[in-house]
């Protein structure tokens, strides 16, 4: 019992880690861009939801996500911001697989794009109305930062192969 105990608070410190990451790269290492931002947290995201169990993913990515929402100035958009990035790491996890890279890694990352621009065309309309006008005033922008944060990822997961690659093994 008191190694599952342990192994729960582990999950929850790494899932503490990657909520701060996403947090902290979404919030300071932004580009501005129409009605929003290009940043990496989703990249951070992705790769949370490689190495944590699925419901810690979600968890981390949606508190990080929205943390990065209330330290930016964009109140309005930390509880959507919360649902979306719950379900990038949900849909990244289950698409993609548990491997870094793989051959299911891009279809994860396309769908993680769409549901990045219809979660927020659909933020916007429900906050500003015109189902056309928020389209065309957030998709461009949405489709840019995911697809940023999948080149960020790609670079990220390589970087992890090869170091993974380039490890000792203990033991023989």
């Amino acid at each position: 019992m008191a190694k599952q105990e342990n192994e729960k608070l582990v999950q929850m410190v790494y899932a503490g880690l990657f909520a701060a990451m996403t947090a902290l790269l979404t919030a300071t290492l932004h580009i501005p861009v129409g009605n929003g931002y290009v940043h990496c947290g989703d990249a951070v995201i992705y790769l949370s939801a490689v190495m944590l169990p699925l419901p810690y993913a979600a968890a981390a990515s949606a508190i990080g996500g929205m943390l990065a929402d209330l330290l930016s100035g964009y109140a309005v958009y930390a509880l959507p911001t919360f649902i979306i990035k719950a379900l990038l790491a949900a849909v990244f996890s289950l698409a993609g697989g548990k491997a870094l890279l793989s051959k299911r890694t891009v279809p994860a990352l396309v769908l993680c794009g769409i549901v990045t621009v219809i979660g927020y065309w659909i933020t916007a309309v429900i906050l500003y109305g015109g189902w056309t006008a928020q389209f065309i005033g957030t998709a461009p922008g949405n489709a840019v930062q995911a697809a940023g944060s999948g080149v960020v990822y790609a670079v990220i997961a390589m970087a992890l192969q090869r170091l993974r690659k380039s490890q000792p093994r203990l033991g023989g």
